[in-house]
């Protein structure tokens, strides 16, 4: 049985055939995968989005990042935005269907998020990260006060190694999300395992 959900986040570092290469070993581990690929153009995303089919991820594990147009043309799971995208609130009046999640970084963002009709969102990032570099890690006590304070599901993000996703389960959190640490790690598909099996019982 699960207890939590498997998010796996693009980097924006490796090449379109290897990303949906991954992409196509992980995904019976995981519940989804983002593409999250700032440099990209709507029609590289929609590219990718056709290399991940073909690798036989489901679209219903597909989720893309910001780019709300690429989301609906492909069908894909749903949308995640961050600070810089489209309001929460106007996405969900145009495309009511659409499954959204909201990045944020405070309670306060948190609760904001949820008031304005996020699905679900990412919180982070919570341990040291070689993605944040020089930035302090917001920890489990904060982890713990946004899941307390909020009612949709929270997705901790940052630094989190298989080890932690008990102490994470824990905090109240839904689900982890990971980024190198499936998808530059030396075996990306022992490493999905790995988290997928702390996911459970």
């Amino acid at each position: 049985m699960k207890k939590g959900q498997l998010h796996v986040v693009s980097t924006g570092k490796q090449p379109p055939e290897k990303l949906a290469d991954i992409a196509g070993d992980i995904h019976p581990y995981v519940d989804a995968i983002h593409i999250r690929e700032k440099t990209k153009t709507a029609k590289e995303i929609y590219e990718l989005v056709k290399l991940f089919l073909a690798n036989q991820v489901p679209l219903s594990k597909i989720i893309i990042n910001d780019r709300v147009d690429v989301a609906y043309a492909t069908k894909v799971h749903g949308v995640h935005l961050a600070y810089h995208s489209l309001p929460i609130a106007l996405v969900k009046d145009h495309f009511p269907e659409m499954k959204i999640g909201c990045s944020v970084h405070s309670l306060e963002e948190a609760q904001q998020a949820e008031v304005q009709g996020a699905d679900y969102i990412t919180y982070g990032h919570v341990f040291a990260t070689n993605s944040k570099p020089g930035l302090a890690p917001r920890g489990i006590e904060s982890l713990v006060a946004v899941t307390r304070n909020t009612s949709i599901p929270v997705i901790a993000i940052g630094g989190i190694k298989p080890s932690d996703v008990k102490a994470v389960l824990e905090s109240g959190a839904k689900g982890v999300a990971v980024m190198s640490g499936v998808l530059e790690a030396d075996n990306p598909l022992e490493m999905a395992k790995a988290y997928a099996m702390n996911l459970s019982i």
